[in-house]
């Protein structure tokens, strides 16, 4: 069944990337008050194939800008001239985090995020939150999507995307990968969550509601 739950927040301190610093302060920088107008920064949280691509189109139907982490490390994978593949792709980004710390993506995605409510879409772990909670405050808001680990499978080989896995042993070594960022902290500790289990219209629908409520 559906069901989209409040959750409590926690709090763990996230590294810095030094060599991205300066870009996010930067990007942080606002002209006096303007910081009032910054709308909410939904990040939106879950493991792969929950449905949370669904939840972002909900909310670029809306018109609302949305930032993917996943491009942000495609992009570096690109200039790296790294062969896609969810091992080599996924392999480059943990390797980023143990060298510059958990944070690093994060803090290479607050540059891209503009005033107004934006989504950002692709959190994987509590330091992740930290980062972004340091840089909007009470404006930060997390939205986590749930679905079984059978539901998520059948959908991932139905996509077929070129950085997703072929096989449930591929399937697994990812997931073990993704709890291992502290995804599963995330998700337990999101504002709001929804279980998809349901279908895509009651997604949708329950996306909605959630977007309704966090924002204006």
């Amino acid at each position: 069944m559906s069901a989209m739950v409040p959750a409590e927040r926690g709090g763990i301190r996230g590294s810095v990337d030094k060599g991205f610093r300066a870009g996010a302060e930067q990007a942080l920088i606002r002209r006096p008050g303007s910081r009032a107008k910054m709308g909410r920064v939904i990040c939106v949280a879950g493991m792969p194939g929950c449905g949370k691509e669904e939840f972002v189109k909900v909310a670029e139907e809306r018109g609302l800008p949305v930032v993917r982490m996943g491009d942000i490390v495609r992009q570096e994978a690109r200039r790296r001239g790294i062969k896609f593949s969810d091992e080599t792709v996924g392999g480059m980004a943990h390797e980023e985090r143990v060298k510059h710390g958990f944070g690093v993506w994060a803090e290479r995605t607050i540059p891209h995020v503009k005033e107004g409510a934006t989504i950002i879409d692709g959190i994987r772990g509590r330091e992740e939150v930290e980062v972004f909670r340091r840089a909007f405050g009470d404006r930060l808001v997390v939205v986590a999507i749930h679905a079984s680990p059978r539901t998520r499978y059948e959908r991932i080989m139905k996509r077929g995307r070129g950085d997703d896995v072929l096989s449930r042993q591929e399937f697994h070594r990812r997931e073990e990968r993704e709890l291992g960022w502290g995804l599963a902290e995330v998700i337990a500790t999101a504002d709001h969550m929804i279980v998809n289990e349901e279908g895509l219209e009651a997604l949708r629908a329950h996306s909605g509601k959630v977007l309704d409520a966090v924002a204006s």
